[in-house]
């Protein structure tokens, strides 16, 4: 998306404000992994003089200056860390970096998404914790009176009950972390009956039987929605559905990557919406970007990251 004018997005705004007060005793260390392109720089700029990090450029240092001579940006506050000109090298080198305590946030640079996150998951070396990875988007929407968070978009294509599960705890974390003790969470389908022919209301109705066994403590989760049911207390109404999460919803979990992809890009390019996106259940917070994010939304993702890490790590 291209940049949106300051102030269109308030609650991405407020995270922001939130990570800078944060960070301004002692900022977190992001590690941008292989920034070799003039967009990395610029990202890596703009994160300095946010004052929400300490930024840590890992790749090859004549690359690296290259590209900060096309954003026309000085590398002066910045550390250069020479990890050669292969990308996967600078995305093992920022593991290891996150994995002794060095680096509190990664972020992804010019390198290909399948060269970091084959770093972060390889079982030796990565940063793997105790649930699948996973990622969350939060966004700001202008008809919709609070932040709403939707998992997963980008990492799981097709998860089994097994990985929403870890999904949905990963996002429930999140949003907690964000001050959000009692998250309502919709798990979205194409019905809001269960069919034993749709597996995904299957997957929705047993989510809520771990939720009322405790598995989330504090979140309320119900399911299977519909996408109308989820957002609109009105139409659950009209349906005679008893909720506490219609038209409340603070996460909507999405059946699979198709789903989740394209209710995303709607969001942001039909509904006006913009959003903070973070990889979850790794030992670090993981910023992915795309060329297409907008400037408002790269430094929301590294307040969402920076807020992530800190109450990962208080000290």
């Amino acid at each position: 998306m291209s940049d949106t004018p300051a102030g269109t997005h308030p609650r991405l705004d407020a995270l922001v404000a939130r990570a800078q007060a944060l960070a301004a005793q002692t900022p977190p260390t992001l590690a941008l992994v292989y920034p070799c392109d003039a967009l990395a720089m610029d990202a890596a700029q703009r994160i300095l003089d946010s004052g929400m990090a300490r930024v840590l450029l890992l790749g090859p240092p004549g690359l690296i200056t290259q590209a900060a001579a096309l954003a026309q940006v000085g590398l002066q506050g910045f550390e250069v860390v020479d990890t050669g000109p292969v990308p996967a090298d600078a995305a093992r080198r920022a593991c290891a970096l996150a994995r002794s305590g060095a680096v509190q946030v990664l972020m992804k640079g010019s390198l290909h998404t399948d060269e970091l996150m084959g770093a972060v998951v390889n079982k030796d070396a990565g940063l793997r914790g105790s649930t699948r990875i996973s990622h969350a988007f939060v966004f700001d929407l202008p008809r919709y009176p609070k932040l709403l968070a939707l998992a997963d978009c980008v990492v799981n294509i097709a998860p089994d009950l097994k990985t929403k599960k870890d999904i949905l705890g990963n996002a429930v974390a999140l949003l907690q972390t964000l001050g959000i003790a009692h998250p309502k969470v919709g798990i979205v389908t194409a019905v809001e009956t269960v069919n034993p022919a749709i597996a995904a209301t299957l997957d929705a109705r047993d989510l809520v039987a771990m939720a009322q066994a405790g598995a989330w403590p504090g979140a309320i989760v119900e399911g299977p929605l519909g996408f109308d049911n989820a957002i609109s207390a009105e139409a659950a109404r009209i349906k005679k559905i008893d909720s506490q999460v219609a038209g409340d919803a603070d996460l909507l979990v999405v059946p699979d990557l198709n789903a989740g992809n394209m209710l995303y890009k709607s969001f942001n390019y039909i509904g006006g919406g913009d959003c903070a996106g973070l990889v979850l259940g790794a030992a670090a917070p993981i910023v992915l970007t795309s060329r297409a994010d907008s400037l408002q939304s790269r430094l929301a993702s590294v307040a969402l990251a920076v807020l992530s890490a800190r109450a990962a790590n208080p000290a």
